[in-house]
């Protein structure tokens, strides 16, 4: 038997008498005809009045050109004809734009798009560029379902706050994006407007998308939803609230610790009616309040001086509070708010009716946002690592993802204690 040029064995060839009929092919010669089976040629050659039919399976110049153009060290646009013949094979009916359409325009294989999309150095400038031009020509956007698919990572992270007009969570998700970006994630942002139901609903509907890992604001997901996280091995990391469950990763600082904290000061500056003002009343603002009324029983004074509503907090609600809490107890001597809104709207019904702040009555906030410090006077207040919250818990869920988690699953930033003229 000869060798071709391939280095394959040849093909073997027979006579054919030609008055005599063609024989009838077998099921199997039948079945490979009809099924196309590629690189298959059958050929009839006249040879002195013999017909000889040959059989041969032929490396087609269009696979010869995939492998050249799937390999970045060669000339990805060396062969356009390749590209051609596989269009009306690989076009969607749906008529979205597909890898194989990028492809055919830049005149290379959907390999060599598919690497100047994820790894550009690894392809020609001059394949390169004609793939971002036809990128940009056809409007292409890459299925992140597909590269979910291959990478086993979605490369996106849920995020969830309890709003996104508060000052203090924009912060948050600033400091959020600072570490997620550079480390290419982006993250899809729910806002849970306070409400556990509305969070494990957003949990439930983010996980449909299969995100990398979760940061939560809070530390109240139903024990169905940590089944379900823990089910699916998605990492969650809560935010602001320190939680006590081992293996439960969270990065804040002491909200009771904190209300205890300003609580105390204003016992040690001399005044003995504090009382609380409080709206929203969710966990963190429930947390103030229980260090609060602990600072006061230390000290031996009635902790039930308070007012709280569930409405949403705002400088206005602030105003009525304050209101509400002079009528109920006229000798009240200092009042410590949930938070800085609520401080500037009682500031402000203060200055309305005349009395003197701090000499009358103090005024204490939490937060520290930046009309705390312009007022007039400047309210006192707790200044919290917002910003550093949402970094750090995002660092945290990048170590996790990476198998390098801390030895620490609790990371206490503390806060600061932040005396101005208020009180």
């Amino acid at each position: 038997m000869k060798k071709n040029l391939t280095g394959a064995a040849k093909p073997a060839e027979w006579p054919v008498n030609p008055n005599t009929p063609s024989p009838k092919p077998s099921a199997e010669q039948a079945d490979a005809s009809a099924s196309g089976t590629p690189g298959t040629v059958r050929r009839v050659i006249n040879r002195g009045g013999v017909r000889v039919v040959r059989a041969s399976h032929a490396s087609t110049a269009t696979e010869a050109s995939e492998r050249a153009a799937d390999d970045p060290d060669n000339d990805p646009g060396a062969d356009t004809e390749a590209p051609t013949r596989r269009k009306s094979a690989r076009r969607r009916p749906s008529g979205r734009v597909t890898i194989s359409d990028v492809a055919l325009r830049a005149q290379v294989s959907p390999m060599t798009v598919s690497r100047a999309l994820k790894n550009p150095s690894q392809v020609l400038p001059e394949a390169r560029q004609r793939v971002e031009a036809a990128v940009i020509a056809l409007g292409y956007v890459p299925s992140h379902a597909a590269r979910t698919l291959a990478s086993s990572r979605s490369r996106v992270v849920g995020v969830l706050v309890p709003s996104l007009s508060n000052a203090v969570f924009v912060e948050t998700l600033a400091g959020i994006q600072d570490c997620l970006g550079p480390a290419g994630y982006q993250f899809l942002i729910g806002n849970t407007s306070y409400s556990p139901a509305k969070q494990n609903e957003l949990l439930s509907t983010y996980l449909t998308h299969a995100p990398d890992g979760f940061l939560v604001t809070g530390i109240d997901e139903t024990e169905t939803i940590r089944q379900r996280l823990a089910a699916a091995r998605v990492p969650v990391v809560h935010m602001y609230d320190l939680s006590r469950s081992p293996g439960e990763w969270s990065v804040g600082f002491s909200q009771q610790t904190a209300g205890f904290s300003i609580t105390n000061y204003l016992l040690e500056r001399g005044y003995r009616r504090p009382a609380f003002i409080a709206a929203q009343l969710d966990p963190r603002t429930m947390q103030r309040r229980a260090g609060f009324r602990r600072a006061l029983r230390d000290a031996g004074l009635d902790p039930d001086l308070e007012v709280l509503t569930s409405e949403p907090s705002n400088v206005g609600l602030g105003s009525k509070l304050l209101v509400q809490m002079l009528e109920r107890a006229p000798d009240c001597d200092a009042i410590f708010c949930c938070n800085d809104d609520l401080a500037l709207g009682a500031l402000f019904e203060c200055q309305r009716r005349g009395i003197p702040v701090p000499d009358q009555i103090a005024i204490a906030g939490f937060n520290d946002l930046p009309s705390s410090a312009w007022s007039t006077p400047s309210i006192t207040t707790i200044t919290t690592p917002r910003y550093q919250i949402g970094f750090q818990a995002a660092q945290l869920l990048l170590q996790i993802l990476d198998g390098q988690p801390p030895k620490k699953s609790r990371i206490d930033l503390g806060f600061t204690l932040t005396p101005r003229e208020s009180a």
